[in-house]
């Protein structure tokens, strides 16, 4: 095998390999010696078949094969005696392209490495964490907002009017042309006006009865319905109004504790706390973390692969299209050229990505498979009943199965480097907080 570079430009690399025919002749003779034990042939015992009757007739079937695993031998101990490590998949050709049997193989190979990383004094770098207490009147808030999803309805005062927001206790028969349909009818059906919970329209038309009416209520249903014979027909519903209540908050006292798990209210409040002060830490960590990038970005420069930055770039203009135009569900709009800003906003996830990458290498950092399986169940849960096929969906697909790691392990290197950074701790109120998760979303 010879191997001859032909460009060294920045991180661009390029070679010529070429596997003489001999090479691949032995190749071939290599896999015919392998697999002569085990064939049987006609007018010979089994093993026994000369290797030129093998090579007569099943040389040519091999050539291929021995051709392709020679230049991935090749490229293989290139990268091991090199140190490089390609950005993406190599560009593989061959440039003989009349090439015949007898014949050298000519092939080119290019890529562009990945840089070399500087290091960085992880112990210098000085961040600031936001520490926020759940005071005693974000507890009372929290448990006020229980309450009202805890709330019951009463009935209101005789002859009132049903408002949005109230409950009003129907029965109901739906008529598609004048006939009753099947499922269209109910009794006693408890609606909250305004929950959006029947067809559009429908509740709109009860705000202002009261007990005892009877009303036609016409809708239209969605040309999208499910059930094809109803989807944009005109229906009425024939009601007939049996009570109007409006909405009370649950009593803050022991009984509502009980209704979500606790033992009293004191515990309930003590539970509060401690959910409100993880959503909290969970929010100074993201700011935290964007600060550590921030600060990596500013003090780390490297050469970066075009390749690299030219994809990200393309990734980042894609899904901010689709962002301003969430009504196109498909990718056949055509292609979408990246702008200064996206190429600049790439540049930086680039390096930081592989910024990250690095450290998680020299630290051993890895994925745990408990860690992967925990993050396939929560994605699975997005999908009810179809969980199992998800989990096989993921097993199948080794590019979805990157893209559930990748922030798993970039967290894991975020969390080692704070650890040996130096992290002071600013207790302020959650306002302050939310301001600083604010500007994390206008960047």
């Amino acid at each position: 095998m010879q191997v001859t570079e032909t460009l060294n430009e920045g991180l661009k690399r390029a070679y010529e390999l070429i596997v003489t025919a001999q090479e691949l002749d032995d190749k071939v003779l290599e896999k015919l010696k392998e697999a002569q034990p085990e064939i049987e042939m006609k007018g010979f015992r089994k093993g026994k078949v000369p290797l030129p009757l093998l090579k007569k007739q099943f040389g040519k079937r091999l050539l291929g094969e021995a051709m392709q695993e020679t230049i991935d031998a090749a490229m293989s101990k290139h990268f091991e005696e090199s140190g490089d490590r390609p950005a993406m998949q190599p560009e593989v050709r061959m440039t003989n392209e009349d090439w015949k049997e007898g014949d050298d193989v000519h092939v080119a190979m290019s890529y562009e490495r990945l840089p070399e990383i500087p290091e960085v004094d992880l112990k210098a770098i000085e961040l600031e964490k936001l520490v926020v207490k759940a005071d005693d009147a974000a507890v009372e808030e929290a448990l006020k907002s229980l309450a009202e999803t805890a709330q019951e309805f009463k009935s209101r005062r005789k002859g009132s009017k049903a408002k949005e927001g109230d409950q009003v206790v129907i029965d109901f028969v739906g008529k598609l042309d004048g006939e009753p349909f099947e499922g269209g009818s109910a009794e006693d059906y408890p609606l909250v006006l305004g929950s959006n919970s029947f067809i559009p329209g429908f509740e709109d038309q009860l705000i202002g009865v009261k007990a005892g009416d009877e009303k036609d209520v016409t809708v239209t249903f969605p040309e999208d319905y499910g059930a094809e014979h109803l989807a944009g027909k005109e229906v009425v519903f024939s009601c007939t109004v049996k009570d109007v209540k409006e909405p009370v908050a649950a009593e803050i006292d022991d009984e509502l504790a009980k209704k979500f798990g606790a033992e009293d209210l004191a515990q309930l409040k003590e539970q509060i706390r401690e959910r409100l002060e993880a959503e909290y830490a969970q929010a100074a960590r993201a700011v935290l973390k964007r600060q550590l990038l921030d600060k990596l970005d500013e003090t780390v420069s490297f050469e970066l692969p075009p390749s690299l930055v030219e994809a990200e770039a393309k990734q980042i203009a894609h899904q901010l299209w689709h962002d301003e135009h969430p009504e196109e569900q498909g990718h056949d709009h055509g292609e979408i050229e990246p702008t200064e800003e996206h190429t600049k906003l790439a540049e930086r996830r680039v390096r930081l990505g592989l910024l990250l990458a690095e450290l998680g290498q020299k630290a051993e950092i890895e994925v745990t498979d408990a860690e992967m399986t925990q993050a396939i169940m929560n994605q699975a849960r997005q999908y009810p009943g179809q969980e199992r096929a998800f989990f096989e969906f993921v097993q199948q697909n080794p590019q979805v199965q990157q893209q559930l790691r990748a922030p798993i392990f970039e967290d894991k290197v975020v969390d080692y480097v704070f650890e040996l950074a130096t992290v002071t701790e600013k207790e302020v109120g959650k306002d302050d907080l939310q301001k600083a998760v604010e500007e994390l979303d206008d960047e």
